[in-house]
């Protein structure tokens, strides 16, 4: 049987603190939030592992970024109290209840329903269901309740996310990971008027988005 509080404890400490995060409230945030209620039932005992996790069947699956890579990449948001954040193809809520307790007001964004009601359940046992939780096209955002300070997109990205990067608001920030295989690296955007500042933050591979994916081209 595994003990959850000490994996999330060795999570923290061998994981984490040993790839530069360094922010004290998502040290803490990752350590209280209990990974393992966001993962397919009967799957618990993977839940800490160093490994992206797939937390859905079928052709389009989504995964559950591992606890690195998520971390460094909500690192780099630098998340304020109070701050609207779009949280993007965050599958079982996972991303979204840690979020949620850095004191964000959270919106989830999902294309698969059935994500999205596990999200809602989920961020309900966490007690985080302030998150509003949505349904529809992962690269079109959430207009309504656009602009955001800060956008999460769980994944990595063949394109720019360019629907995503208008719904930021002036200095809001967007992270992804951006790219595949060895050319792949963690992207922080930052908006600034009408243009995007791009920076590649470190070396990182996330399974692709297939609503971020370069659609094949016709050739005659």
């Amino acid at each position: 049987m595994v003990d959850f509080t000490q994996a999330r404890r060795m999570m923290v400490d061998s994981q984490l603190r040993t790839f530069d995060v360094n922010d004290i409230a998502l040290l803490d945030a990752m350590g209280v939030v209990p990974r393992e209620r966001f993962v397919l039932p009967g799957r618990e005992e993977l839940a800490y592992i160093d490994q992206d996790i797939p937390v859905s069947e079928g052709a389009d699956r989504r995964f559950m970024i591992s606890p690195m890579i998520e971390a460094r990449l909500i690192q780099a948001l630098e998340i304020e109290a109070g701050d609207k954040v779009l949280d993007v193809a965050g599958g079982r809520g996972y991303s979204s209840a840690v979020l949620s307790k850095l004191g964000a007001q959270v919106t989830a964004l999902e294309s698969d329903e059935a994500l999205a009601a596990a999200a809602k359940a989920n961020l309900a046992s966490v007690n985080a269901d302030q998150v509003i939780v949505k349904v529809g096209p992962l690269d079109q955002g959430c207009a309504e309740n656009a602009p955001f300070n800060a956008i999460l997109i769980n994944g990595a990205v063949d394109v720019r996310p360019d629907h995503l990067l208008r719904q930021l608001q002036e200095g809001g920030k967007l992270v992804c990971v951006q790219g595949r295989g060895r050319a792949a690296k963690a992207t922080l955007y930052v908006r600034s008027g009408d243009t995007f500042g791009e920076r590649g933050l470190f070396d990182a591979a996330a399974p692709v988005l297939s609503a971020f994916q370069n659609k094949p081209s016709f050739i005659f």
